[in-house]
């Protein structure tokens, strides 16, 4: 049967040496809540364990779009996990959940061990860094569905929150501030119009970017987690409303966190853009506003709190050496984001 499967375009022995080169990244995210181990048909999270009396779960899924596509053409494949597991948690985190377990689904043209570990590898660093279980998953060879050395990959986590501590927010009143928490870059969104701008440019991503960095380290630089410093922060300070800043960039996410009779009123000259969303504007000849309608534009959570809360809220996020801002205040409108100090 196996060299049937195998004649048919699946190898399963090359699929059992994917799970065992995993074992190892998959037992370092282990939490004691976690029944079993990986390999069973299902995976089972014991919330009894939890010190919560009225848990609400709260789940999210996402993938990495087409910055895959950068990381396939180049061959580096260990940090795209950790953008799967970020997409996924900062999500969730929005709530007040704290991220519990994490699954991930690869499909693939043809499994190759050693990618699929380095990809894997990048997962655990994600849920290890956010104390969350990577708990199961799936590896699925479709080689009729993939070019040869192509795959995708998704991810699914569930956090808890407790019910009374839920954050949706409706309580966000006006005068409240907006505190950004800086990116590490373009995280996970916009890659198409990134990866055209590249091919226009003709740049050659191994060249120097800035001192530090390639240009292929600058455009594969992981979405960041943002679960510590946050959590650390819900538990002094009492949050209103909480933002990702993913696709649709400042336009289309803040107002996912403010109610319909409100606005959020930007001054975007508060705090330095990064110099790759330069580049990128540059290169494209992309309207300012646009930028931020696609981009993060170095802001990739928000935090939304009481002016009497705005100081220590941001002292505990510098004790975790997260660069953070106020970038802005509510006011009476409907539901919309204005922007000011827009450089042309």
């Amino acid at each position: 049967m196996s060299k049937a499967y195998k004649a048919s375009g699946v190898d399963i022995e090359a699929g059992y040496e994917a799970v065992n080169r995993m074992k190892s990244h998959v037992q370092s995210t282990m939490r004691k809540e976690v029944l079993g181990g990986l390999g069973g048909f299902g995976a089972a999270f014991d919330l009894s364990q939890l010190n919560m009396e009225k848990p609400v779960l709260v789940s999210g899924t996402d993938g990495v779009g087409t910055k895959l596509k950068l990381a396939i053409d180049y061959n580096k494949h260990d940090t795209i996990g950790i953008d799967a597991v970020a997409m996924c948690v900062n999500d969730i985190l929005t709530t007040g959940a704290e991220p519990l377990y994490f699954l991930d689904y690869i499909a693939t043209n043809k499994v190759d061990p050693e990618t699929i570990e380095a990809i894997v590898s990048g997962v655990s660093v994600g849920c290890k860094e956010t104390n969350c279980a990577l708990i199961g998953g799936e590896t699925a060879e479709m080689g009729e569905m993939y070019h040869q050395g192509e795959y995708d990959i998704a991810g699914f986590c569930v956090g808890a929150v407790e019910k009374d501590a839920y954050i949706d927010g409706s309580t966000v009143d006006d005068g409240d501030i907006l505190i950004g928490i800086k990116s590490s870059g373009i995280h996970s969104n916009g890659y198409s119009l990134v990866r055209n701008l590249i091919k226009e440019s003709e740049i050659d991503l191994n060249d120097q970017f800035d001192e530090n960095r390639t240009y292929l380290e600058a455009f594969l630089e992981p979405t960041k987690l943002y679960v510590k410093p946050v959590l650390s922060v819900l538990e002094k300070v009492k949050v209103k409303g909480m933002s990702h800043i993913t696709g649709g960039g400042f336009i289309e996410n803040i107002p996912r966190a403010i109610p319909e009779d409100k606005d959020a009123d930007i001054d975007v000259s508060s705090y330095e853009v990064p110099k790759i969303f330069d580049w990128l504007k540059e290169q494209g000849k992309i309207e300012a506003t646009e930028m931020y309608n696609v981009f993060n534009m170095g802001i990739g959570f928000v935090l939304i709190v009481n002016k009497e809360d705005q100081e220590e809220t941001l002292n505990i996020l510098k004790g975790h050496n997260e660069e953070a801002f106020v970038i802005g205040k509510i006011s009476n409108g409907t539901g919309n984001v204005n922007l000011s100090g827009v450089q042309s």
